[in-house]
């Protein structure tokens, strides 16, 4: 098995791992542990992840994540290119999985199924939720990519956080749901909002989705761009 693909089962197993741990808490266990609990499921999956394929392949998990490296000079297009369908595959393979376990539970009926969303239209009168606009929901998505990025390129690099990288990625994570579950559900992720997306019984999921590609890569990409201006004051 070459590296390349080493690195792309890697990224596959660990969008799977992120997806069905932190959807799955959000889905099934959502109404008792809240976003409080929603959150470190997904801050733990992260952490889990980080030291268990971390080594292989960096543990991206995201195609965002992917991107900004990508930006900031890290990776390769095809590398890239490799990571990003490793990723989307993984996360949709998780939640044909949580899809299949809710149809069999309960009254069978998916819902929002973990989709990210905006809007009064998408959540209705769900607890906790609020009435954002398609601004603040790019606004919140965008900002919040580039602080989770800038937290991953500074920790990862050579004069970084080292073996404590993980938990540093994974707690931002956790600091980034408690910030904007309300809002939007928490993407900061194409991987994962597509993979809900494409199962969820809310009809605006699917129209919804691009948002929650388009302002992740771009929050994603200023962070690459502008932790490349640390990178050459260091140099110098």
């Amino acid at each position: 098995m070459s590296t390349l693909t080493q690195k792309m089962v890697a990224e596959g197993i660990g969008t799977f791992t992120l997806v069905l741990g932190g959807c799955g808490t959000a889905i099934f266990a959502g109404g008792s542990v809240g976003f409080l609990g929603v959150a470190i499921a997904f801050g733990l999956t992260v952490v889990a992840m980080a030291y268990g394929i971390g080594h292989i392949s960096g543990a991206h998990l995201n195609p965002a994540v992917s991107f900004g490296c990508f930006v900031n000079g890290r990776m390769s297009g095809k590398e890239f290119g490799a990571y990003v369908g490793a990723q989307v595959i993984g996360g949709i393979v998780a939640a044909a999985i949580l899809a299949l376990i809710a149809g069999q539970c309960g009254d069978g009926k998916l819902g929002d199924f973990a989709a990210n969303g905006f809007g009064k239209d998408f959540y209705g009168s769900a607890a906790g939720y609020k009435d954002c606009s398609l601004l603040g929901a790019f606004v919140t998505e965008a900002v919040l990519t580039f602080l989770f990025l800038m937290v991953i390129l500074g920790s990862t690099e050579k004069r970084g956080a080292g073996i404590n990288a993980g938990l540093a990625i994974g707690l931002t994570l956790v600091l980034i749901h408690l910030i904007s579950i309300p809002l939007t559900n928490t993407s900061v992720n194409p991987a994962r909002s597509i993979s809900q997306a494409l199962f969820s019984d809310n009809p605006l999921a699917l129209s919804q989705l691009w948002l929650f590609i388009v302002a992740p890569l771009v929050g994603a990409g200023a962070a690459g761009l502008c932790y490349k201006t640390f990178q050459k004051d260091e140099d110098k």
